[in-house]
């Protein structure tokens, strides 16, 4: 009987001891008191509607385990995470505030509020247990103190500025980079280093998955050593001054790199190969790459100075090699498996010759499949492309945040190419932006560019193309942007819903051409039953507008978007409807090319799965 009292009690005590140990430890008052010390510190910026205010939840009410962007220790109720990410936060960061006295944190993150230039503090380097830091896009300043170099078990550094001058001695960075052997991620694009490379500065970062330096004032050649970054996926050194060329065969020893960005430095010479299974994005634009290359890696075929190989990547998606100095013809793909999945490619201003590459065209599966059951745009790839590029569309230069996967684009302009323009590329239905203006290009306009229904922006313009505008673009419905001038085309300009909201510009340089809108007539055909349609349309909104207007007037603007929906609907003219909804529902967002590289990284981040 005593021993199975005794083993109840035992049972009880562990039942009561499993149960006391699976309740989290309430948040500590030092703690409290330390986290509503730092929220006094800073007023809030109600501007950004994309960011939330989290500190607004911080109060002695609750516990402060429970306020957002918080996470603490369960057993010990000591504070490990801090979340402060795009928080509207305004205010300084000086060294005795009282964020640095919470001494156990492991993930710290402060990126995109506005600490109003302060200066990094030493006092970031007593974080000891510290394995993530980001201090990115938050208006800090000056130098980046020495003592980050203590944070030995960092796994992720992100201090990228596009705003302010944030500096890094060449000294400091090499304490860096030899004190945080266990860095997975580095991002310090946007710093200022002034420096070289380090030559042998790979040594100590065996682990590193992600590395950018875009931005960093960084001159010199790129160091061969950076090929022992074997576990390498992310590498941008973009917008530097880097020069020389790019190390041969140093791409192929980097066998996990997806992401490789070197554009706008000063490489030059011939463009060796780095042959990859993963990669997936490369960007080598505004450089000086020239030359041949050579024929020297098995399976690779490469004609004339246009790196061929380079389609037997089988991920690669988006190809820019434009402003550059590429030339020679494009020869014919000898494998029909290339380029499968790319649905955009910039070869412009570079200096290509010979005949437009029909073999490239027939290889482009990927810009042949139109999704009808798309109800929205998606992005690029499975949710891991979200980078920006530079594309000519709709006679502008559009910088894209996102890369649509519906955003299919081929840029051949300004270069040389001469001949016809190939009948497949009529097979290209999926095709949004077409151009290849300031060319040589020669003969009739192939009518089967009338089945590219998706086609938004069509620029032919600048080159020696005659006959007549081929009736069947008057049936692409999509487009809003044509640009024929400068050709030697002649005839009447055929008339359509879309045709009709062209201007004179589209067609000037063209003294055989006749119709609307330039100023010869086209005889009896001057005014096309299409456009009188729309005459009388318009007549008839021009009546319900001048009746509900009288009717209505004084009920205030609230009712403008109101009448806007009758006009649409009264003249039976859904396509202004739809270009409006499609502008919409395609929006890019222009910002400077600079904060957009910086940022890059930054929108990679989830898709590494930094830990």
């Amino acid at each position: 009987m005593a021993y199975n009292q005794f083993s109840f009690l035992l049972l009880l005590c562990f039942c009561v001891l499993s149960f006391s140990s699976s309740i989290p430890h309430p948040c500590r008052k030092d703690q409290s008191i330390s986290l509503l010390k730092f929220k006094q510190n800073f007023t809030i910026d109600p501007s950004d509607s994309s960011c939330l205010p989290k500190t607004s939840s911080w109060n002695v009410s609750r516990d402060c385990c429970s306020w957002d962007g918080v996470t603490c220790d369960e057993t010990t109720g000591h504070v490990i995470e801090l979340d402060l990410r795009c928080s509207q936060l305004v205010g300084k960061i000086d060294s005795n505030s009282s964020l640095f006295q919470l001494s156990h944190l492991q993930r710290l993150d402060l990126s995109l509020n506005n600490f109003s230039n302060s200066h990094i503090s030493p006092e970031f380097g007593r974080f000891s247990s510290l394995t993530h830091l980001d201090l990115s896009e938050s208006y800090f300043s000056g130098q980046i103190p020495s003592e980050i170099s203590h944070l030995s078990r960092l796994q992720s550094l992100r201090l990228l500025s596009s705003e302010t001058d944030l500096r890094l001695a060449a000294h400091d960075f090499k304490l860096l980079l030899q004190n945080l052997t266990q860095l997975t991620e580095l991002d310090l694009a946007g710093i200022n280093f002034s420096s070289t490379i380090p030559q042998n500065f790979s040594s100590h970062l065996t682990t590193l998955r992600s590395l950018s330096l875009s931005n960093c004032n960084l001159r010199g050649p790129i160091p061969e050593s950076l090929s022992n970054l074997t576990l390498l996926e992310s590498l941008l050194l973009a917008g530097n001054t880097l020069n020389g060329t790019i190390p041969s065969g140093m791409f192929s020893q980097l066998p996990l790199l997806r992401y490789l960005d070197l554009s706008d430095n000063h490489f030059s010479g011939l463009l060796e190969d780095f042959n990859s299974n993963s990669l997936q994005e490369i960007d080598l634009s505004n450089n000086q790459l020239q030359g041949h290359l050579p024929n020297s890696i098995q399976n690779l075929y490469l004609i004339g100075t246009f790196p061929m190989w380079l389609g037997t990547l089988p991920k690669l998606q988006v190809l820019i090699l434009r402003l550059n100095k590429l030339h020679g013809s494009i020869g014919t793909l000898r494998n029909e498996n290339m380029f499968l999945k790319l649905l955009i490619i910039d070869l412009s201003y570079n200096a290509f010759s010979g005949n437009l590459p029909k073999s490239l065209f027939q290889c482009l599966k990927a810009m042949r499949i139109v999704d009808q059951t798309m109800k929205a745009p998606t992005y690029l790839g499975d949710d891991y492309y979200r980078d920006s590029v530079t594309v000519a569309t709709k006679g502008l230069e559009l910088e894209l945040v996102k890369i649509l996967t519906v955003y299919t684009t081929i840029d051949l302009s300004s270069n040389i190419f001469e001949g016809r323009i190939p009948s497949i590329m009529g097979e290209l239905i999926a095709l949004r932006v077409l151009n290849l203006s300031h060319n040589e290009l020669k003969s009739d306009i192939p009518l089967s560019l009338g089945n590219l229904s998706e086609v938004e922006s069509l620029d032919l313009s600048y080159n020696y193309l005659t006959g007549e505008i081929p009736q069947q673009l008057a049936s692409l419905t999509f487009l809003a942007f044509l640009n024929l001038s400068h050709n030697h085309l002649r005839g009447c300009i055929p008339q359509g819903p879309q045709f009709a909201t062209f201007e004179n510009y589209s067609y000037e340089g063209n003294d055989g051409l006749r119709g609307f809108p330039v100023s010869k007539g086209c005889g009896n055909d001057h005014v096309s039953d299409t456009v009188s349609g729309l005459d009388d349309q318009e007549s008839d909104s021009e009546f319900l507008n001048d009746f509900w207007k009288s009717a209505l007037m004084g009920y205030g603007s609230g009712l403008c978007i109101g009448f806007s929906i009758i006009y649409m609907v009264s003249t039976r003219n859904p396509i202004w409807l739809a270009r409006i909804l499609l502008k919409l529902d395609h929006k890019i967002i222009t910002r400077r090319k600079k904060m957009q590289r910086l940022l890059r990284n930054n929108r990679r981040r989830n898709n590494l799965s930094i830990k």
